[in-house]
């Protein structure tokens, strides 16, 4: 423990957490700014009727009117902020809280690098980043300093392991080794400029399906050997903009990209973009914190554990996906389908077919069709607005076929279940789910 307690707390030079600052900072202010100008605040906010919150936090809602557009834009001020070093715990924290509150307002874009996002900002908001090349320094020389402890890398280069290998291990599944998740994911982008019908080759298919298994699996103890490590680089830079190109994922590519930073010796960092800066690290170790570590341990801990709780359903979670958000199952299949829902008033008798359209979007009505959790929220909203017309006593039975891969569709909600009364289940199997058959 004191080994381990003298390598977290050891001085290193910061050179590697400063220029990750900066590209941090610019790419979640692109994040922010880039959610306006694409149409996603106005698709995700301000066009829906009802927006999908992850199921403990139903009160959080989208500001008004044009509100979640200055909300974008303030978060985006924050994230200038951070790139130029200029009250930077103030803007760090600020972004962090600002962009969790996004995450957890909306299901129907969910993204596994959304909560990727999420997790950086915490990081970068107990780590000194600011301490050299900023605005910071410039008004208060005082906290200057061209070292940082140890643990300011080893968190990073942790939290990328646990997702590129958890990536990975998901990865080690009939659909994707098969490459018929690939050829399915990969069907939407034939009319892309020249790559579109190599993209639909059974090579191309094996390539992506094999090498993403490789990378996921190897790349963090590759870019960790210092003898791979530039080679490992090259594979990342060219898997990141493949992604970037062919699957158009924003900013995460780069991220990806920029992470790679904490995997080379700060002295190589130092010596790339900060050549004047004098080498020698202090002789004495920061003050070693018992309880900072004990918080590192439980944080790890949570992240080792989240990815792992799909076993804790007797299900599917390609097909229920009970289990599946915060886990880095990241683009394993591709879902589709129809759900129709039946309202039967218990106290007239009268049915109805719910009209999906003068609730939901498009998107939305997409995405009840496959993901449980989020129909379970419709069945609330929908309770609710039948209620404000005074049919409190309603039953509801929902109809429709999911397929998954462009396999066989089959029935995922059971149509003898009244879904008004049924509960969510956060650590166990919805008994109004049906089980996938796996066919022969």
């Amino acid at each position: 423990m004191n080994s381990i307690s003298h390598n977290l707390f050891k001085p290193i030079d910061n050179s590697f957490l400063v220029v990750f600052r900066v590209c941090f900072g610019f790419l979640i202010t692109a994040e922010a700014w880039g959610a306006i100008l694409t149409g996603w605040v106005r698709r995700s906010f301000i066009e829906p009727k009802f927006t999908f919150p992850f199921i403990d936090f139903p009160w959080l809602q989208p500001l008004p009117g044009d509100g979640m557009y200055y909300y974008f834009f303030i978060m985006g001020c924050f994230g200038l902020a951070v790139m130029l070093g200029l009250k930077y715990r103030i803007a760090i924290v600020s972004y962090t809280i600002l962009w969790t509150t996004v995450y957890l307002m909306q299901k129907t874009n969910y993204n596994n690098h959304y909560y990727l996002l999420v997790l950086l900002c915490i990081m970068m908001s107990i780590v000194p980043a600011h301490r050299n090349f900023s605005l910071d320094v410039i008004t208060n020389p005082e906290i200057k300093s061209n070292f940082c402890p140890n643990w300011c890398r080893i968190i990073f280069i942790l939290q990328i392991g646990i997702v590129y290998t958890y990536a990975g291990i998901a990865k080690l599944n009939a659909d994707w080794l098969s490459t018929d998740a690939v050829a399915v994911i990969l069907e939407s982008k034939k009319s892309l400029w020249l790559v579109g019908d190599v993209l639909q080759q059974k090579w191309m298919h094996c390539f992506i399906a094999i090498g993403g298994v490789c990378f996921d699996l190897f790349i963090t103890p590759l870019l960790l050997w210092k003898r791979t490590r530039k080679w490992a680089f090259m594979a990342s830079v060219f898997f990141h903009l493949f992604n970037s190109a062919i699957f158009q994922v924003g900013i995460f590519p780069f991220m990806g990209i920029a992470m790679c930073i904490f995997f080379f010796s700060p002295e190589t960092i130092q010596s790339l973009f900060f050549k004047n800066r004098t080498p020698t690290l202090p002789q004495q170790n920061y003050a070693v914190r018992k309880g900072f570590i004990a918080i590192l341990i439980l944080w790890f801990t949570i992240q080792i554990a989240l990815p792992s709780r799909h076993w804790l359903f007797d299900s599917d979670v390609h097909w229920t996906e009970e289990g599946h958000r915060l886990s880095w199952r990241m683009m394993l299949r591709l879902k589709s389908g129809y759900v129709n829902f039946l309202v039967i008033d218990k106290t007239t008798g009268e049915k109805a077919l719910v009209v999906q359209g003068d609730y939901l979007t498009a998107k939305q009505q997409r995405a009840i069709a496959s993901k449980p959790d989020m129909c379970w929220q419709f069945l609330q909203i929908l309770k609710k607005e039948y209620a404000k017309k005074g049919q409190k006593e309603i039953e509801i039975y929902a109809t429709g076929k999911v397929s998954i891969n462009a396999k066989d569709a089959q029935a995922l909600y059971d149509e003898q279940v009244d879904l008004a009364k049924v509960e969510w289940h956060r650590f166990k199997k919805s008994d109004w789910l049906l089980p996938y058959a796996v066919s022969d």
